[in-house]
């Protein structure tokens, strides 16, 4: 199979498809691999890497999507792309569909086959091509909530892990999924004081036995959240239903009970934010205020530290792209019915329940 990596155009995407090693993999089981030139520079992988792991360097984009039967990317494809995109071909990245119509209505004329890292599901309901990059995001909500805490970023100036003598800021994490356990263990490493909340008693019993003594777990009701946001410092959003939009657990009337200063960080801004005032913002110009309070709604913060998100992220999804690229899509998804359920749009039709849903469109159910 002919598979193209292209350079990221997502505002301060650094990141890269896969990296030199994940190439050598695919070449060496056949495949004829096409690189766009500079593609992986952001990252710290340079073109001689790729040539010497077997890619063929292109010169420029339309290059990489005019040769290739599979794209292999990180960023679903933004409007400059949208003509680059053939019926048929086979799209391999992160899309978020739910939060973006002008997105879905271009993949559905464009006749090409969108099999999305995000619903990529096993049997447990665990996303093994999420977790990666949740892990990396919860990690960096934390250092970002931190940062922009300081009075000279429009926080509080409150230190998160305090000093002797002064108490830590509070720190809320809603959600406690991959991102929000990465998110409260940081801040718990970092001294705060931390308060996880999830709807699943399970998962709230295994983090409490998990999770440091400074993390405490919390049952996610409106009644606890506004009881809790009053003297919180940061709150860091990380609900997620795959493949649909996130829910809105802070109200625009909720800000009022907080302190100015304090700071929100919606990891869930990729499925339309979990905050009712968050609006994406980007690396470039990453906060804004709404009645005193900072938010933070980077919809690509692992594309921060892109060195260690495109491994981590390669890691992850280089077998699934394997079976992908030997077996060719239709087999390889009747083969493995996790890989079936990153499925999104085939062929011009939506063939993933919930994002026919949010967008009142017909669903199809997929049939191999």
């Amino acid at each position: 199979m002919k598979i193209g990596i292209p350079k990221e155009i997502k505002n301060n995407e650094n990141r890269v498809g896969m990296t030199p090693s994940g190439v050598n993999t695919l070449v060496s089981h056949g495949h004829t691999v096409f690189v766009q030139h500079t593609a992986g520079e952001g990252s710290g992988f340079s073109d001689d890497a790729y040539t010497k792991a077997g890619a063929t360097i292109l010169p420029t984009i339309e290059d990489v999507y005019a040769e290739a039967e599979m794209i292999v990317k990180v960023k679903e494809p933004i409007e400059p792309e949208y003509q680059l995109i053939r019926s048929g071909q086979l799209l391999f990245t992160y899309f978020h569909f739910a939060c973006d119509r002008p997105l879905t209505e271009a993949m559905l004329k464009s006749g090409s086959v969108c099999l999305a890292y995000e619903t990529v599901q096993r049997a447990d309901g665990s996303l093994p091509l999420l977790i990666p990059m949740s892990e990396v995001a919860g990690r960096m909500a934390t250092i970002n909530g931190a940062y922009y805490l300081q009075k000279t970023k429009g926080g509080k100036g409150k230190l998160i892990g305090g000093v002797p003598g002064v108490k830590p800021a509070k720190v809320i994490v809603l959600g406690g999924g991959t991102v929000g356990e990465a998110a409260a263990r940081l801040a718990a490493g970092m001294g705060a004081e931390v308060y996880i909340t999830d709807i699943s008693l399970p998962r709230l019993r295994q983090l409490d036995i998990e999770l440091p003594p400074n993390c405490h777990t919390l049952y996610s009701s409106e009644h606890n959240i506004r009881r809790e946001l009053p003297d919180a410092d940061i709150v860091i959003g990380s609900v997620l239903v795959p493949g649909d939009k996130a829910p809105h657990l802070i109200t625009r009337d909720m800000l009022k009970t907080m302190e100015p200063g304090s700071v929100l960080v919606d990891v869930a801004i990729d499925q339309g934010g979990c905050f009712e005032t968050s609006h994406p913002t980007t690396h470039s110009d990453p906060v804004y205020e709404v009645d005193g309070i900072v938010h933070y709604a980077v919809a690509n913060i692992p594309g921060a530290v892109p060195n260690t998100s495109t491994t981590a992220l390669t890691n992850a999804t280089l077998a699934y792209a394997v079976a992908l690229a030997d077996k060719g899509w239709q087999q390889a998804c009747k083969d493995d019915e996790s890989l079936r359920r990153g499925l999104n749009i085939v062929n011009g039709k939506i063939v993933y329940e919930a994002v026919a849903r949010v967008f009142g469109m017909p669903y199809e159910p997929i049939e191999l």
